[in-house]
């Protein structure tokens, strides 16, 4: 296989899910995430970012969608300027880094880390990098910057991909 299939199977694998999603493939991601109470933040910044046509359009996509809790742990202030108009590019950064091309289960994802030696490195659709290990049997993902984010609930299957939740926000380099 592939490096890049590779980073793409290593992106997939970060997700468990909180139990508000539909794990039915009757909704897109958007609708999914709409449905969640867990993850009105989330909505709000896809909103805000104008990212609402990307991900409801065909896909295949793999996101990582962290929970309100997980904005709730950034610094006081972070998710209200990041809201704001003016940093609109911030955002769309910050919301397509928790995003893979292609659609990857966890198997698919716990795969890739096995494969690589117990790390393996997985470029999102935002352009950055983000590692995926194994930690005590759960998918852990480090940012670029060194935070991590735990896959809490996962294999949520959408019509235009799949959901695995997070309990932290991923940063890219800014």
């Amino acid at each position: 296989m592939k490096k890049s299939n590779f980073m793409s199977f290593a992106l997939v694998a970060i997700v468990f899910f909180t139990g508000s999603f539909a794990n039915a493939q009757t909704t897109n991601i958007v609708e999914a995430a709409i449905a969640s109470e867990d993850h009105t933040t989330l909505v709000a910044a896809v909103k805000a970012a104008d990212l609402v046509g990307v991900l409801t359009g065909e896909g295949p996509f793999t996101v990582f969608a962290p929970t309100n809790e997980a904005f709730d742990n950034l610094p006081e202030g972070t998710v209200a300027s990041l809201l704001q108009p003016e940093n609109i590019k911030a955002l769309q950064g910050v919301l397509t880094y928790h995003v893979v091309a292609g659609k990857f289960s966890a198997s698919d994802v716990i795969g890739l880390i096995k494969k690589n030696d117990g790390k393996a490195t997985v470029k999102t659709v935002s352009g950055g990098d983000i590692v995926l290990s194994l930690a005590y049997g759960k998918v852990i993902i480090t940012d670029a910057n060194g935070g991590t984010a735990t896959v809490t609930a996962a294999d949520l299957n959408q019509t235009n991909g799949i959901i695995h939740v997070v309990d932290e926000v991923l940063l890219p380099k800014m």
